[in-house]
């Protein structure tokens, strides 16, 4: 199975803040409060500083839709209906099914919170099959993208930011009147991070619903049949192994997922754009923020590590 040795890093943007123990720079995230986590997975603040005219060429992959206020930065996405160009902006992100091509140029900070599985479609009827690897304003959710971008002062911790987050979605959540999330899609989710090898029939039968309305339940909030969530799962710890923003401990579990090399690069090749080889061999910066930030939820959940501590990669 694949080795991997220490990942490169971008070493203009490597230095200051929280980092890796390669130097790798991470965001600041954390879980919700109890009462926000039925709606909300993860609340996050990045903030790198760089030249003015230097350009990070990346990407991202992120596994839920996301609410992403785009704070400073010239900011260009590869979508499936084409590029986009943005510099400040709210946006919702919904999942992607493969990595999404990232180019920021200058100095940037993105704020912002990932939702549970079902959420979207609780809060605003969104079905997230007509959303995979696509962004549009947060008018698309019923929200207000101006509200959004005067949260946040410039004097203000990551904290209090995270915090004015928590309340506005309090207020979205009391005047939806929406239910929580169904909880098999919140049984999905949690497959997805505990157990990704699992059938979709045993993941039915495990859910106690039938496979049929499971596949439609999956589709509509996740965007994907479930088979394609648990790959993604799948690919998604390895990376994270492979950029070094997992319990290594964990290593040999995760590399067994996959039959052999070929099946690994096979399958990383379809979803990333390029083997493993090339992924630990290039400079991956925002990939890697995203990735720590669903790592280190994911080991909470499973109960590796509570929320708070520090993380095996620091």
């Amino acid at each position: 199975m694949h080795r991997i040795t220490r990942p490169a890093i971008d070493p203009a943007i490597a230095s200051g803040g929280a980092a890796t123990r390669d130097g790798q720079p991470i965001s600041y995230s954390r879980a919700p409060a109890p009462d926000l986590a039925p709606w909300i997975a993860r609340l996050y603040v990045t903030v790198v500083d760089v030249p003015a005219d230097y350009e990070v060429s990346c990407g991202i992959f992120s596994d839920a839709a996301m609410l992403r206020i785009q704070m400073r930065g010239d900011w260009t996405a590869e979508t499936v209906d084409g590029r986009r160009e943005m510099g400040r902006a709210a946006l919702y992100f919904g999942p992607h099914t493969r990595r999404m091509p990232i180019t920021v140029r200058g100095s940037f900070t993105s704020v912002g919170l990932s939702f549970r599985a079902g959420a979207c479609h609780a809060l605003g009827r969104v079905k997230l099959d007509t959303m995979c690897d696509r962004l549009a304003p947060l008018e698309t959710l019923g929200l207000c993208g101006q509200e959004w971008m005067g949260l946040f002062r410039p004097d203000q911790s990551p904290e209090e930011w995270c915090t004015a987050m928590e309340d506005t979605m309090r207020l979205l959540i009391a005047r939806s009147g929406a239910a929580e999330p169904d909880p098999v899609a919140t049984s999905v989710e949690a497959a997805a991070f505990t157990n990704p090898e699992i059938t979709v029939a045993r993941l039915a039968q495990q859910c106690g619903t039938e496979q049929r309305k499971l596949e439609r339940l999956v589709r509509r909030d996740f965007g994907m049949p479930p088979k394609q969530v648990l790959r993604r799962a799948r690919a998604l710890d390895m990376a994270s192994h492979l950029r070094g923003v997992a319990d290594h401990d964990e290593a040999e579990a995760l590399a067994l997922r996959y039959y052999d090399q070929s099946h690994l690069i096979r399958e990383f090749t379809a979803l990333f754009g390029m083997s493993p080889r090339q992924f630990v061999d290039s400079p991956q910066p925002l990939m890697t923020l995203s990735l720590e930030t669903r790592q280190a939820r994911r080991l909470e959940m499973i109960a590796r590590i509570a929320p708070g501590d520090i993380k095996p990669w620091q």
